[in-house]
């Protein structure tokens, strides 16, 4: 579904974020990505939803290869794909219902089609008697419903979470990640950065560490910690 190949990003201005990487998400998975703020976490999660190319390596989601996509096929495989954010990214001078609404209008969504879609997505995440409120009549927590509910209007394979629960309180927390928790339920696989070591404590799912760029551990598989140790261990040797 999700694969990285010896991947790493190199930007002109602040050098290499990502330092072969490989990684594999496999359908319907649940996969946290954590590590310190600079790890890369965001960086990764850019090149699964092709806003950034790798430097070098190979990235595939859903059969798409970043080494041949061409420019204007990007927008297809983003289609698979589902995004939230940390800051949740609504048109303000819009309402709950439009948001999401707007989500399927770029599509080519048919029209007659719209309002029901809408309408169900709005009741799955909680929000259906909010369907007209603008984000600024919302909580934090309700607003990133919305765009969970956005993320979801072409029914994808996987939902993409950079730091979902970063803005919200404790309560709104729990009922985002409950949110996700059912999502990943239904059949969607989600990729969830974040920096919340409590959620990841309270459940089972598989958890990927990232530092300086690097997969340094992986619950799937202990021998990327042992690895990864061996080769700083061997680092500082040759290191004068």
């Amino acid at each position: 579904m999700i694969r990285l190949t010896h991947v790493s990003k190199v930007y002109p201005r602040t050098g290499r974020v990502l330092d072969d990487v490989s990684l594999h998400v496999a359908k319907g998975e649940f996969v946290f990505l954590t590590g310190p703020s600079g790890s890369g976490k965001s960086t990764l999660l850019k090149l699964v939803f092709m806003e950034e190319r790798p430097s070098a390596g190979e990235v595939r989601v859903s059969g798409a290869n970043s080494a041949s996509l061409r420019r204007g096929d990007v927008a297809r495989v983003r289609r698979k794909l589902g995004v939230v954010f940390q800051d949740f990214r609504l048109l303000d001078d819009r309402t709950a219902h439009a948001n999401v609404a707007f989500a399927l209008e770029v599509t080519g969504a048919p029209t007659a089609a719209i309002p029901g879609k809408v309408n169900r997505l709005l009741t799955q995440v909680g929000l259906a008697s909010k369907a007209q409120a603008y984000p600024r009549e919302l909580s934090g927590g309700e607003q990133q419903r919305v765009a969970i509910a956005r993320a979801l209007v072409n029914d994808p394979f996987v939902l993409v979470a950079d730091e979902p629960t970063g803005n919200l309180d404790d309560r709104a927390t729990r009922g985002v990640f409950q949110l996700l928790r059912e999502i990943n339920a239904a059949g969607t696989a989600v990729v969830m950065a974040t920096h919340n070591l409590e959620l990841m404590r309270r459940s089972d799912y598989r958890t990927i560490e990232m530092l300086h760029g690097r997969i340094v551990a992986d619950s799937a598989d202990p021998s990327v910690a042992e690895r990864e140790a061996a080769r700083r261990a061997e680092a500082e040797t040759v290191t004068p």
